[in-house]
């Protein structure tokens, strides 16, 4: 968060430096439109940010940010050269040190009827990247292909900011990792994995190095378009695991047929609220219809960001752990999902199964915590 405040003004800077603690822990985006409120998304809450700091409900109460403000976030965006960032400005977000995303609103200039870039910038949306470990261990266990001892090809849903991205980062760093990184679901080894990380939020890449924990066996293509970058990665660096983020185009498709017929298996995310939603998108439902996904997981933000709605097998089928490969503990997950400790070790799984086997153990007087 200290590295975010400097991109702001003093006014704004100030302001946000002084958030109370909890609000601060768990903030999720800050919104800053130029004379318009400022608010903040944090946990499931929405609120506006006052004048002396305090948080309100009533936007008349909120500051206001003006065009100094607005100016001043622009610039140190861009570390005060426009130009270089034009392909940035025409995609309509900037990836800052740290991974975190901003969105960007304003007046858009078209060439030949295609975006060139924007200009008169008046809104930024501050999403917030947060390195969670261990929430991928709940979701690990689904994937896991004994036949193989890899992974099933799986795809992650959920709408916007709920979770995605916080989960392959922890799954690259579990699947990479392997036995080392507590990943104890079938892996006898860790398996060398490959990241296609577009918009830089995956790894959070600084000069080509990343500063989230992937594991020890992953490479990183920081920056590059999905498709291209996947097919870079099955030519050069022959991963067994392939990781993309927001996938949806023909390209991907593509990309994504080429490197199952090579042998990889691909982990990869796209928007939707459940598997019926990402059927309405053609690229998407090609690839469902034909089978290529063994897993599908859906994330919503019922019990918080990142809760686990479900996972289901190419069919549809909802799939249920006959019998946890291993205890997690309640203590770890908890944080990630924003639930209370007794929510979480009743049926955080969303799978009676898993949850009684860990009251069960619980009774015998093992330490999950």
């Amino acid at each position: 968060m200290h590295s975010l405040l400097r991109l702001f003004s003093v006014p704004l800077r100030q302001r946000l430096a002084t958030l109370p603690n909890p609000v601060m822990k768990d903030l999720q985006e800050i919104r800053v439109r130029e004379e318009r409120p400022l608010e903040i998304v944090w946990g499931q809450k929405y609120s506006f940010v006052e004048g002396n700091s305090g948080l309100c409900d009533d936007p008349a109460l909120a500051y206001r940010p003006t065009r100094e403000d607005c100016s001043t976030l622009l610039e140190m965006l861009t570390q005060h050269s426009l130009y270089t960032f034009d392909e940035e400005l025409r995609r309509g977000y900037i990836t800052v040190q740290g991974g975190h995303r901003i969105g960007l609103a304003g007046r858009v200039v078209l060439e030949h009827g295609k975006v060139k870039h924007l200009k008169e910038i008046t809104s930024f949306n501050i999403r917030i990247a947060r390195e969670l470990k261990g929430v991928g261990s709940h979701v690990l266990p689904y994937m896991m292909d004994a036949s193989t001892g890899s992974v099933h090809h799986t795809l992650i849903v959920s709408p916007p900011q709920q979770g995605k991205t916080t989960l392959i980062r922890d799954l690259a760093r579990l699947i990479s990792g392997g036995p080392s990184a507590g990943a104890l679901y079938g892996l006898e080894r860790g398996l060398k994995v490959g990241i296609v990380d577009e918009r830089s939020e995956i790894a959070a890449c600084d000069r080509g190095v990343p500063r989230f924990d992937l594991g020890p066996r992953t490479d990183v293509l920081d920056g590059c378009p999905k498709a291209e970058g996947m097919m870079m990665m099955i030519r050069s660096m022959s991963p067994e695991i392939l990781i993309v983020d927001e996938i949806g185009r023909h390209e991907d498709a593509s990309a994504i047929h080429e490197a199952i017929h090579a042998g990889i298996r691909v982990i990869a995310t796209a928007h939707g609220l459940h598997q019926d939603d990402v059927r309405r998108r053609p690229v998407l439902q090609e690839l469902l219809d034909e089978g290529v996904f063994n897993r599908i997981v859906v994330l919503n933000k019922k019990a918080g960001a990142g809760t686990l709605e479900g996972v289901y097998d190419a069919k549809g089928n909802r799939l249920e752990l006959a019998k946890p490969t291993v205890h997690v503990s309640a203590a770890e997950i908890t944080p990630s999902l924003g639930i209370s400790r007794k929510e979480a070790s009743i049926d955080w799984t969303g799978n009676s199964a898993f949850s009684s086997s860990i009251r069960s153990s619980k009774g015998k007087g093992e330490d999950h915590c």
